[in-house]
């Protein structure tokens, strides 16, 4: 050692640095990958996606091998920048050179190499990919006999390095990565994305229409009534009852009782022939189930029935899929939204309107883990039926009733406060000076 000049003991100083700069980045590239984005490249047939996918199967055994190549450059560099410094200052050196090189060290070979690493981590993951897969095999009995015991003191604590590490999201972090990925899709997509992941938080009691607004078809009526009925419908298929909608019996598919009808061949008979079964839901089931259950029974609509029987609402397969995509048209027939603005900038909402659906058309928070109408927060907040002209707050939005009856609130007008404040300060005057 004594023989070598000093310039190029400080090249070979400086090499080494270098070369404990490529360690320490490269493990933070290879660790900061997005495993994801990783898998996509590799399917596609990239080398370095591939080998570091390879790589990254045992991480203990590619740390282990980062870290022992690392070690011994830096302490080749210790020994090196020791040399020099006894050289150029004597045993003053001997001081001075740990604490220069820590700074160098610190500066050159970690956290510049790390940060650049963790902004751009393909750029240095996947060349060094390539020589971590040369060197691992002559060097993996180094390698293994430190995993050894590192293993081992993880095994004490209950964590075993050789099973497998599976990187599984849950539904709120796959809905965080699709917010974030917003700017790299359209708007629609993400929206549609969004809208498939909140199906298993959503039941069909939040989206079937009311009981109360259920049309069908009952047989005890006039004939006359039950063709008016059928000519003016404006759903495929109705409700087929006697009295009451709790005794419904099946299910009618007007297209082929209209058939008929053009051939002047529809009476009783052959409209009760015409009767499919009833495919009733129980209340409480998610759309992502219920979705499924649709395919896999081949409908289109089912009736929502509680604990005891008791129809509580329809389904439609459109319903389920405008939770997805949105209404495909701007007046749907399946469930009137009615919620009118007013020039005032409230708006007039009748009280049998779904919550999920005020919130999604006007973009507001009101609580949807209780009652699933309006009228039913109404009722829940005040417990009892309220008269007309009565207000009320709930979070940031005032209620006022503009029309009830003995049981139930008709319509009301809401305003939501913070909307309402924004609006005052953007017509503020400004302050010119």
């Amino acid at each position: 050692m004594n023989e070598i000049p000093t310039a190029w003991l400080f090249i070979i100083l400086g090499s080494l640095i270098l070369l404990s700069g490529f360690f320490s980045g490269s493990e933070t590239a290879l660790m900061t990958l997005n495993r994801y984005r990783l898998k996509s490249l590799s399917d596609k047939g990239h080398r370095g996606a591939r080998l570091a996918t390879k790589l990254l199967e045992r991480p203990d055994r590619l740390l282990g091998l980062i870290l022992l190549g690392n070690n011994i450059v830096n302490i080749f560099a210790a020994t090196i920048a020791t040399i020099i410094a006894m050289r150029l200052y004597g045993e003053v050196g001997l001081a001075v050179a740990p604490i220069a090189l820590a700074f160098i060290i610190l500066v050159f070979a970690e956290v510049t190499p790390k940060t650049l690493a963790a902004i751009k981590p393909e750029t240095l993951a996947f060349p060094s990919a390539f020589i971590y897969s040369l060197i691992a095999t002559p060097l993996y009995p180094f390698v293994w006999l430190v995993n050894i015991f590192s293993n081992a003191l993880l095994r004490l604590i209950g964590i075993h390095p050789d099973s497998d590490i599976r990187h599984e999201l849950s539904a709120d972090e796959l809905r965080a990565v699709v917010v974030e990925a917003e700017q790299f899709m359209p708007q629609a997509h993400s929206d549609m994305l969004l809208g498939i992941l909140d199906l298993e938080r959503v039941s069909v009691e939040d989206i079937m229409i009311p009981r109360n607004e259920i049309t069908g078809i009952d047989l005890n009526d006039d004939w006359n009534d039950i063709v008016r009925q059928i000519t003016h419908s404006q759903r495929t298929r109705v409700p087929v009852f006697h009295d009451s909608i709790d005794n419904t019996i099946g299910v009618l598919h007007l297209r082929k009782v209209l058939n008929l009808f053009a051939r002047d061949e529809l009476n009783m008979d052959t409209l009760k022939g015409l009767i499919a079964p009833a495919y009733f839901i129980p209340a409480g089931t998610s759309l992502t189930r219920q979705l499924l259950n649709f395919k896999a029974n081949r409908r289109r609509s089912g009736l929502v029935v509680d604990e005891y029987g008791s129809i509580q609402g329809l389904v439609t397969l459109e319903d389920i899929l405008e939770e997805i995509v949105g209404q495909f048209t701007t007046d749907s027939p399946t469930r009137n939204p009615g919620i009118h603005r007013q020039k005032d900038g409230s708006y007039l909402i009748d009280g049998n309107t779904h919550i999920r659906e005020i919130n999604r058309t006007l973009g507001w928070s009101l609580p949807t883990d209780g009652p699933k109408t309006l009228n039913g927060l109404i009722l829940e907040h005040m417990e009892i039926i309220p008269q007309t002209g009565t207000s009320l707050m709930i979070g940031d939005y005032t209620i006022e009733i503009t029309r009830s009856t003995k049981n139930a609130v008709q319509t009301a007008r809401l305003t939501n406060q913070a909307e309402s404040a924004d609006s005052k300060e953007d017509k503020a005057p400004q302050d010119t000076d």
